[in-house]
């Protein structure tokens, strides 16, 4: 009588169907309109034109950031001299709004408790995306987040996926969380991940020290291309919205994220366990 053989099944996710399948275009609250945060708009720009061009309704993305465009912020993020004084946000925006035929919409405040009191719908996005620097910021999301989804489960726009984006000199981290569980369906080739933890709740550690390291620092001064690489920002941001275009074209996901160390040109993906 032959043995019966264990095999191990691959660990996976599978992707809420909201995203694959949507009747409307999937909103997205962008968070930050730094050094990172305007590489990652572009690239969500190029993800919803790819999506359109398959059929698909595409993206629907609010910017939120309070920030000032000031003269040292033109080389990291490409302002102009007459953009100086305007706020980042709404600049962005307009370019994209501009160029694509797109209503997107540039939210010159600060995503916090306080602002999203005053607009508690402005809360309301299946995917959350950060690019911000400060521990306290992402601590902030992340209670948001688990607030809006327990009051709005069932709602259009329920908060279902958050990828943080975070940095320092020359090396940085693109990780995927879950809002709650997302529904998985029975498999037999795959082990199935409903929940993905939030990075404040598995890398706290990793975001502490990464403040301590950085702390005082300011991506947007003309000191901080000595403190941070120039291309660092873009080489996460478009490494970083990969993760979402393999979730809107393939449905499942085996790696959440990936350690990125642009100065040994490493990265090394973060794989769901």
């Amino acid at each position: 009588m032959k043995k019966k053989v264990n095999t191990l099944k691959t660990v996976a996710h599978f992707v809420d169907n909201e995203l694959l399948q949507p009747a409307n275009p999937v909103s997205v609250n962008l968070i930050g309109a730094g050094g990172t945060g305007s590489h990652v708009l572009s690239a969500l720009m190029r993800l919803n034109f790819m999506l359109n061009q398959l059929g698909h309704p595409g993206l629907n993305v609010r910017l939120f950031d309070d920030d000032i465009i000031e003269q040292k912020n033109r080389l990291r993020m490409l302002f102009t001299d007459a953009e100086v004084g305007l706020h980042k946000a709404v600049v962005l925006i307009n370019r994209i709004n501009r160029a694509f035929g797109l209503n997107w919409k540039a939210i010159p405040e600060k995503y916090n408790f306080e602002t999203l009191k005053a607009m508690p719908a402005m809360s309301m996005a299946t995917i959350t995306v950060t690019t911000v620097d400060a521990v306290d910021a992402r601590f902030d999301v992340a209670g948001i987040l688990t607030l809006t989804r327990k009051s709005s489960a069932y709602q259009r726009d329920c908060p279902k996926y958050w990828l943080d984006f975070g940095n320092s000199r020359d090396s940085g981290q693109v990780i995927l969380s879950t809002v709650g569980e997302i529904k998985q369906p029975k498999s037999k080739k795959f082990d199935t991940r409903a929940t993905l933890r939030m990075i404040t709740d598995e890398f706290p550690d990793l975001l502490k020290a990464g403040e301590a390291k950085d702390r005082g620092h300011n991506c947007s001064t003309a000191s901080a291309l000595e403190e941070q690489d120039l291309y660092i920002n873009a080489s996460l941001a478009y490494q970083g919205t990969e993760i979402l275009k393999k979730m809107f074209r393939d449905g499942i996901l085996f790696n959440r994220g990936f350690f990125h160390n642009l100065k040994d040109y490493r990265t090394q993906p973060l794989r769901i366990n």
